[in-house]
């Protein structure tokens, strides 16, 4: 796959003209690598330096809590782009583990050439601020969405407000007590509405472990 069609599968390039493009591969220091599978590719807390595309294969992503008592592993697949977010602003360091579950093919654009990138391609300064707006306004909007009114609701928005991505397969390493002390609730409850949960289908249960194959059917 050419170059301009690997950076066309990314919002941040999307509306560039094949001239934009051509000037942007170019003008700019592009860094391109591969790792097997089973590569940590960052860990939580390292600097964002890079704007680092996932252009092919699926990376495992690992996010915790503050305390370490809840973390959840899922999977993402190319095209991806690895917290934009975390380039600029008052904390530039990852705030998830990133690890190669396939063979993984990257660009990577250092933070001095997005600078230099902003300055030079509109369109590609619109789809940075687009982006951050939109992260933004997102997490505006979820902290006034109406309250859940049963607990199995109150289930759902706790597992989706743990994800990077929506969607897919998770794994979630938290223990029943730590959800309960978390949703203000008491842990036999929790348990009765999680194993209510897996008797339709929507998670399985573990010892320490929650498996749910399919997050979207969460909402159903």
């Amino acid at each position: 796959m050419e170059i301009y069609d690997q950076l066309l599968r990314f919002p941040l390039f999307l509306g560039m003209s094949h001239a934009d493009l051509m000037e942007v591969v170019g003008h700019t220091r592009l860094g391109f690598s591969k790792l097997p599978a089973g590569k940590w590719l960052v860990r939580e807390g390292e600097p964002c330096t890079h704007l680092i595309f996932l252009t092919h294969g699926t990376l495992q992503c690992e996010t915790q809590s503050a305390d370490h008592s809840c973390r959840v592993v899922e999977h993402l697949s190319a095209p991806y782009t690895l917290q934009p977010e975390q380039l600029f602003g008052l904390s530039q360091r990852y705030t998830s583990s990133y690890k190669t579950k396939t063979v993984c093919n990257f660009i990577s654009i250092e933070r001095q050439e997005v600078q230099l990138l902003t300055e030079t391609q509109l369109v590609f300064r619109l789809n940075l601020l687009n982006a951050l707006s939109t992260e933004t306004q997102r997490q505006r909007q979820n902290n006034w969405r109406a309250a859940p009114k049963t607990l199995r609701e109150r289930l759902v928005r706790y597992f989706f407000s743990r994800c990077l991505y929506p969607a897919g397969a998770k794994t979630f390493f938290v223990l029943m007590q730590q959800i309960a002390d978390d949703l203000n609730d008491s842990r036999l409850d929790i348990s009765r509405a999680l194993n209510e949960m897996e008797r339709d289908q929507l998670l399985t249960l573990h010892r320490g472990r929650i498996e749910i194959a399919s997050m979207e059917r969460l909402l159903m």
